[in-house]
């Protein structure tokens, strides 16, 4: 009876004692998946409210032209690549019309370009890719730190560097006389 009576106090009234303790530790996952559909909903909402209201020409004609810079320029370079080949005086003289373009504009194109892709790829490579490169460079490190190492131990100024080893050819080739007397001078002096 006692054991009744404790079971329905812990339990009783719509309450559950342990797993309202275990929630204090550890998230209830059903009510983090609950938050979490309910943040994409309002993220969903959010954007179809944003975006919702392009029923009208004129945001129909903004999205287009905001779709149009990638493939208008891969399909340029590509056109003045065929234009290269098929005619390449027309080509020579558009190259030479841009020859005309001053530094400042040239730097400005390079701008917006460069933010208009590198944003794009910025925000690509801040998720998983991000994760992987870093993974793959802690794992290259130490060869990395071998291969300096070993290159560091030919320079001329390393100790060592002039040794031999156990190759007794080219230890007996460094003190051979030869016909040059300012080597054998030079060998003599070492």
């Amino acid at each position: 009876m006692g054991l009744i009576r404790l079971l329905g106090a812990l339990f009783g009234g719509g309450r559950n004692v342990i797993a309202e303790t275990a929630e204090v530790f550890r998230p209830n996952a059903e009510a983090a998946d609950a938050r979490e559909a309910s943040f994409q909903q309002a993220a969903l909402s959010q954007m179809a409210a944003e975006f919702g209201h392009g029923n009208n020409w004129w945001s129909a004609l903004i999205d287009g032209l905001n779709r149009l810079p990638r493939p208008a320029m891969a399909f340029g370079c590509i056109f003045l690549f065929w234009s290269a080949m098929s005619d390449p005086i027309w080509f020579a003289e558009r190259m030479q019309g841009l020859a005309l373009v001053p530094e400042p504009l040239w730097a400005l194109m390079g701008a917006i370009v460069a933010f208009y892709f590198g944003a794009r790829e910025l925000h690509k490579f801040r998720g998983v890719s991000m994760q992987k490169e870093a993974v793959r460079i802690i794992a290259q490190a130490p060869k990395v730190a071998s291969n300096i190492a070993q290159l560091r131990a030919l320079r001329a100024d390393s100790p060592g560097a002039a040794d031999t080893g156990p190759d007794a050819e080219v230890a007996l080739a460094a003190v051979a006389t030869s016909d040059n007397l300012a080597i054998d001078d030079w060998k003599r002096a070492a």
